[in-house]
């Protein structure tokens, strides 16, 4: 059987791939197009379109801060903000509490 597929983002392209998982020694994935560094998303990854420029700018600060879109054993991967106003009221909420910028991103409310 063959292993599962998990997705690839090329944040420059706006562009996402299906590849198979990461192995132990597997090579860094490039961009087809422009040959940039792949970034690993995960199995749960769902890709804007290529226009939503918006959603492209929520999905680099999320990648950025080293969140990804793995499955968990009760579903999916959890809140993540889809707009960059939620992605400002986690920053802000963070700078003023001192959470770490990762931890406030992935919080499904803001206190």
């Amino acid at each position: 059987m063959p292993h599962g597929k998990t997705s690839y983002v090329c944040l420059p392209c706006r562009a996402s791939y299906k590849q198979p998982y990461p192995g132990h020694h597997d090579h860094e994935r490039v961009c087809p197009r422009c040959a940039a560094p792949l970034i690993h998303a995960g199995s749960a990854f769902a890709a804007p379109r290529r226009r939503d420029r918006a959603a492209w700018r929520t999905l680099s600060v999320l990648l950025n801060a080293g969140i990804r879109f793995h499955k968990s054993c009760c579903g999916g991967p959890g809140y993540r903000p889809r707009t960059l106003s939620e992605v400002r009221e986690r920053m802000t909420h963070a700078r003023r509490t001192g959470e770490p910028f990762a931890r406030a991103l992935v919080r499904g409310e803001v206190p």
